[in-house]
């Protein structure tokens, strides 16, 4: 009889300990992405740690952000191709990190965006946009070592979608995390074509869906996700709410979340 509970003292333990551990987020009901974070209203850096923690609290569903790789191949969150006036593929993460963001924040690496990411959220998608890179078998690599970090990290449900400009990185990450949700920025794949090619949906800016309004009805009956950016103007974020798309991408997700009230009251 003791042995037995001792037995059960420990599964009871391990139990409670495995829980303690495993992270625990359900996105938020809504279809709000903040765009590069939420940065505009406070005046925050775009794609800054900061701009990520204030749309974890406005409870955004998603908070995109942008990566590329150094020349020594860290993964950093940054949209452009240079920081500083100095080009990140042929910059040290090092180098580059000498220079702080606007509000004195270090240049984050993904690593450090996703753990700030996971750290009190259980809200907030992380939406990972992959720059694409012009050099030969790069985008295939940061592909690799995105979702390798992802997966390091234990942060898998945390990362809401993967996006890219890039056809063949957003299949690369399909074909190597099946699991994985990934979404095409360009606009120039027709519903079909991204269903044939097992992609999640289509991310695409608000003017071309608007001139190719049967793209999204195609998406729909393929059951493919439908989110476009970006859209900043009150009509945009209306023409989206009356087209029920899923995902909002937008730099004004206060805004965003005021249409939805009122269309939802009406």
């Amino acid at each position: 009889m003791k042995y037995l509970l001792i037995v059960f003292i420990c599964i009871v333990f391990s139990a409670c300990n495995t829980a303690s551990t495993e992270p625990e987020i359900e996105f938020a009901n809504n279809p709000v992405i903040a765009h590069r974070g939420a940065w505009k209203t406070n005046g925050l850096p775009k794609n800054s740690v900061a701009a990520l923690k204030e749309a974890i609290r406005l409870k955004c569903t998603g908070s995109e952000f942008d990566v590329r790789m150094t020349a020594d191949s860290v993964l950093i969150v940054t949209h452009d191709a240079d920081f500083a006036g100095l080009n990140i593929e042929t910059s040290t993460y090092e180098t580059l990190a000498k220079h702080k963001l606007p509000n004195g924040e270090t240049l984050p690496t993904l690593k450090d965006f996703i753990i700030a990411g996971m750290t009190d959220n259980i809200s907030t998608g992380l939406v990972c946009e992959i720059k694409p890179s012009k050099t030969e078998g790069r985008n295939i690599l940061m592909a690799e070592k995105a979702v390798a970090l992802v997966k390091e990290l234990k942060a898998e449900s945390y990362i809401s979608y993967y996006i890219s400009f890039s056809y063949e990185l957003i299949k690369h990450i399909k074909q190597i995390d099946p699991n994985s949700k990934v979404l095409y920025l360009d606009g120039s794949k027709t519903p079909d074509v991204l269903k044939t090619d097992n992609i999640t949906g289509l991310d695409y800016f608000v003017y071309k869906l608007k001139e190719k309004p049967e793209w999204i009805s195609e998406a729909k009956t393929l059951g493919l996700k439908l989110n476009a950016w970006t859209a900043n103007k009150q009509e945009d974020i209306d023409w989206l709410i009356t087209h029920n798309f899923d995902y909002i991408t937008t730099d004004e997700p206060e805004l965003a979340f005021k249409r939805l009230e009122e269309a939802a009251n009406h």
